[in-house]
């Protein structure tokens, strides 16, 4: 491209940075970092009922947060000199003029709001994505592009500051395709070079509707605090609805940027898929380093446990972290686990039921007798190897002579006191010999024999 790429994120900060906003900056990014461009980040704080800083405030944390930055940063309201020139321009070359007109708020009270003057004809404009869209403005008639003088809507304010920013690319979701002619309009009044336009396809729930809360449409914020990482979203929602030339799914940034191209954006809407994006988030996760999983993970854990009054040790939920790392897409996965007890036979005595401790067909004979061997193989454990695998192998060739439910089922419940746990030589060496053989009596004293 011989002419600077220069495009923009306009997020309105009328609410916290959802993921709309995000992946609209995210594409705008991966273009203008393509090509060498730059990116102005204006607040287009237009609507002053709804517009606030903390919102804003929001919307550059997290788009920070994700791996985004810009080149410069705008707020509309404060370019409102800017736009009462060119609607004055306009006005003094009757392009516009100011109408008289009952107030929308106020029924019964006059106002003065500005029109453009729609000379009413077709107009073409080529999509990047779309191809050739063409509206008759007719229908349009004489908008409204101002309140008044000092207080211009939305598609004038932009068309002025799109132009005064050097924009050359117009990149958006398709929800905006309606705004297009208007704002065609008022850069042709104002003698306003136009600029290339892609709409791509807002992003659909999983029942191919309008994304909501439910299906995914919250706060970035949210998924966040959620324990998704940065990266992982990134990746999603760049990827969702554009099919890079690789083809590959997990994609650094800077990978992203060397294959994008606005020519292979998806034509149809994506469905934003919640296990999905926890797929990516795993893949992201389990790239992280023990120290860096431990750091992320421990404190949710702790909390969690914390919530349930059950004892906290901070060596044993360490020792927990491989186990943990294994069976979590997410951080929130660690307090949902925590929360239905898949944790607390690490940290405190289990609460066992005589009847649950024999296998299915199996007598309480037996089951005591197969709990005093293995209470015999582990004793003669030295406590300082006393390990995954040492545990398995002293146990292992008894449990295949015997039958490995009928000996390994009681050992695990006795240790967990629960149905479905990690495996026994896995509890065992996280909570040492000690506690084992402890567990394993107070199993077999339950059954009597």
């Amino acid at each position: 491209m011989n002419t600077e790429v220069r495009v923009r994120f306009p997020p309105s900060p009328t609410g916290y940075c959802h993921v709309g906003t995000a992946r609209m900056a995210i594409l705008n990014y991966l273009f203008a970092k393509k090509h060498g461009g730059k990116i102005i980040f204006r607040s287009e704080d237009t609507d002053k009922e709804r517009s606030k800083k903390e919102f804003e405030d929001d919307i550059v944390e997290q788009l920070h947060w994700i791996g985004l930055e810009w080149d410069e940063f705008y707020r509309t309201t404060e370019l409102v000199e800017r736009h009462k020139t060119a609607l004055s321009k306009l006005i003094a070359e009757d392009k516009a003029y100011v109408s008289e007109e009952e107030s929308k708020k106020n029924p019964g009270t006059m106002t003065q709001v500005v029109r453009l003057r729609n000379p009413g004809r077709t107009i073409t404009f080529s999509d990047e994505i779309r191809g050739d869209i063409t509206f008759d403005t007719t229908e349009l008639k004489d908008f409204v592009i101002a309140r008044s003088i000092d207080d211009p809507l939305y598609n004038f304010a932009v068309v002025v500051d799109d132009s005064a920013n050097g924009i050359t690319h117009v990149i958006r979701g398709e929800d905006h395709i309606s705004n297009t002619p208007r704002q065609i309009l008022i850069q042709e009044s104002l003698g306003y070079v136009r600029p290339v336009y892609a709409h791509y396809p807002l992003f659909l729930g999983a029942d191919k509707s309008k994304l909501s809360k439910r299906t995914g449409d919250v706060a970035v914020r949210d998924y966040r605090e959620a324990g998704y990482l940065s990266n992982g979203l990134l990746n999603y929602m760049a990827i969702l609805g554009w099919t890079p030339p690789s083809e590959r799914e997990v994609m650094s940034l800077e990978e992203m940027i060397g294959e994008f191209d606005l020519k292979d954006l998806h034509k149809s809407g994506a469905v934003f898929d919640i296990e999905k994006l926890r797929w990516y988030n795993r893949q992201y996760l389990q790239r992280t380093s023990d120290k860096q999983f431990a750091a992320y993970a421990l404190p949710v854990l702790e909390t969690s446990l914390r919530t349930r009054n059950i004892p906290y040790d901070a060596s044993m939920a360490q020792k927990l972290m491989p186990i943990i790392r294994e069976r979590i897409d997410v951080s929130e996965d660690i307090a949902t686990l925590t929360a239905g007890g898949e944790f607390d036979f690490f940290f405190a005595e289990p609460q066992l039921d005589v009847n649950t401790l024999p296998q299915k067909g199996i007598s309480r004979e037996e089951t005591a007798k197969h709990l005093v061997a293995v209470h015999g193989l582990l004793t003669a454990l030295s406590a300082d190897t006393y390990t995954e695998d040492v545990i398995k192998t002293a146990v292992w060739k008894y449990a295949e002579k015997e039958g490995r439910g009928a000996v390994l089922w009681p050992l695990r419940y006795a240790l967990s006191g629960r149905q479905k746990s990690p495996d026994p030589f896995t509890i065992a060496a996280c909570i040492g010999k000690e506690a084992t053989l402890r567990r394993i009596t107070t199993a077999q004293k339950m059954l009597g024999v």
